[in-house]
């Protein structure tokens, strides 16, 4: 059943929208809509989640912030030349990357070099307002994209909607605005009626005080860091030792990024989000802790490239250890933005049919999902699967 405004139009606005993925995002999405790619890696577009009541990628308008100022054509030029973009793409699409780049609007930086967050929210909230009057656009997906931040220490504001609000009219002024930047632009997107993902692992709308606004406004939201690499092989396997009894003794691995997330990961305050992020699989799956931990490292001559090399130690019967390792390649960017294109339709979608709070049928997409500690690959894909039925069902 089609749904009654599946012709109109969505917009995404992506925070972070001049960085690699968001580029690969918009660059791809434009090419599909204009048949010159496969749809590989939309798992949207496989059959059994194919919805034609999510909107096509012919209808979605691209926008967003970034601090940056590297338009979005020179950026999509330089991912040409790592490899992520075939040659010529670009140059197919160009008019599609300068109108997205038209729309994208200066971002905010530390929380506290904006101790004025109240002003802030208000600023970004209206621009996302703007946004969707000015293209007549039927709701707006909020996608944070941006590069890891380190995770605030906890606040009393987190916790409760009403604190957060009185932080924000009357900040601490030895600590500045009550909120991080991927929570600012989350409190902003859910008050201005947003769909919102946290496609990274910073803390995003995952505080309390955010939840009741979500709840209060009646939008979804989804996260948290998308499941690309490392971590989708992990959760493919960690099924494989549980289900057969095999007690897993140790899980290491070792990831070496070049590129900007590999350049932001080398600060040992970011890094310690996205290692969380990783760890949680193996715990939450096996029902008990490991030794082992994820080694994040940047080595800027791969560029482009991710490498991700575990090794997994395990008893087998009789106490007969044994091992196996297995080695990850791959453009991140490349692997991101197709399941940044799948959160966009599938949260238009999930707001048009009246969801609201956290959605954990979407955990398939992310290593650390929101509200759920379900990380077996194939229970996740079940429980999306069911979600997508539902939602053609109304």
């Amino acid at each position: 059943m089609t749904s009654p405004d599946s012709d109109g139009r969505t917009g995404v606005w992506l925070i972070g929208a001049r960085g690699s993925v968001a580029t690969t995002a918009i660059t791809g999405a434009a090419a599909l809509r204009d048949r010159l790619i496969p749809p590989t890696g939309c798992v949207t577009e496989s059959p059994e989640l194919m919805d034609p009541g999510m909107p096509g990628f012919d209808r979605l308008v691209f926008a967003g912030h970034d601090i940056t100022d590297t338009p979005l054509p020179k950026r999509a030029e330089q991912l040409e030349a790592g490899g992520v973009l075939p040659r010529g793409l670009r140059e197919l699409v160009h008019t599609d990357l300068t109108a997205a780049d038209n729309r994208i609007r200066p971002g905010i930086g530390t929380a506290d070099e904006r101790h004025d967050q109240l002003e802030a929210a208000e600023q970004l909230t209206q621009q996302l307002c703007s946004f969707r009057e000015l293209y007549g656009l039927s709701r707006v997906v909020v996608i944070n994209v941006a590069a890891t931040e380190a995770h605030p220490p906890p606040r009393r504001e987190h916790a409760d909607l009403e604190e957060l609000e009185n932080g924000l009219r009357h900040p601490d002024p030895s600590e500045g605005g009550p909120l991080p930047p991927s929570s600012l632009y989350a409190y902003a997107a859910l008050r201005a009626g947003c769909p919102y993902a946290d496609f990274t692992p910073s803390v995003g709308a995952r505080l309390p005080a955010l939840d009741q606004l979500a709840t209060e406004q009646r939008v979804p939201y989804a996260g948290s860091d998308g499941k690309t690499g490392e971590t989708l092989v992990k959760s493919a396997l960690l099924p494989m030792f549980s289900s057969r009894a095999l007690h897993v003794r140790s899980w290491s691995g070792t990831n070496l990024l070049g590129g900007g997330d590999g350049r932001n990961l080398a600060d040992p305050n970011n890094v310690t989000s996205k290692t969380t992020s990783k760890q949680r699989a193996i715990d939450e799956s096996l029902g008990h802790s490991v030794d082992g931990d994820v080694h994040i490292d940047y080595v800027p001559a791969l560029g482009e490239w991710k490498t991700a090399w575990d090794h997994i130690s395990f008893e087998g019967f009789l106490g007969n250890g044994m091992s196996m390792q297995f080695t990850w390649q791959g453009r991140d960017s490349a692997l991101a933005a197709p399941l940044v294109l799948d959160l966009a339709r599938l949260l238009a979608r999930a707001h048009e049919r009246g969801h609201s709070g956290p959605l954990p049928q979407l955990g398939f997409f992310f290593k650390d999902p929101v509200s759920s500690e379900e990380h077996r690959l194939v229970a996740q894909f079940e429980a999306l699967r069911s979600f997508v039925e539902r939602l053609k069902e109304g």
